[in-house]
């Protein structure tokens, strides 16, 4: 449809996490070359999207385990989340695409990171996996509603919703190393 965010709502059990998996595995550089996945289905019939398979650097997160009681344990494992995938991507530390600054900030992101080191982590992300990759990337968050649930019940909406609101407005919204979300 030509917009680079697309939001899927959908009742429980209907497929979503099914879903991301599926677009994960077809976008991934981590998958390229395993067009098998795909052969005899519709999309593997048309050249154009068989040339995009295995093509982008893919950021993958889901939030399905936040169910916290508290706002302090909800963003610990916010952080968590995130300081695992800079885990997972320490490789770009190794490489030359980051200069001293993005080393530097590279190397903060981690549980206890500060507000704005979280917010500003996934859309940096972004940006070291465009310049790593040469090519911007695709962002896949599964129930990200999961926490602002569990914040409504238990009492901490308002802090939560500041918190993620700033995580959402950097990488979905103000993210030029985005190309889909």
């Amino acid at each position: 449809s030509g917009d680079s965010v697309t939001l899927i709502v959908r009742p429980r059990r209907f497929g979503k996490t099914l879903t991301m998996s599926m677009l994960e595995q077809f976008f991934s550089v981590e998958y390229a070359d395993r067009g098998e996945l795909f052969a005899g289905l519709s999309i593997w019939q048309d050249a154009k999207y068989r040339d995009l398979q295995g093509t982008y650097p893919v950021i993958s997160l889901s939030f399905a385990n936040i169910k916290e009681t508290n706002y302090a344990n909800a963003r610990k494992k916010i952080c968590q989340i995130i300081s695992e995938l800079y885990t997972d991507y320490s490789f770009l530390l190794k490489k030359s695409t980051l200069d001293t600054a993005d080393q530097e900030f590279f190397r903060r992101v981690s549980v206890e990171m500060d507000d704005v080191d979280a917010a500003m982590a996934l859309h940096y992300l972004s940006k070291y996996l465009y310049f790593y990759y040469g090519k911007k990337v695709v962002i896949l968050l599964d129930e990200y509603d999961t926490p602002m649930r569990e914040a409504y019940v238990y009492g901490y909406w308002r802090d939560l919703a500041d918190f993620t609101r700033s995580i959402f407005n950097a990488v979905f919204k103000t993210n030029p190393w985005l190309e889909r979300a």
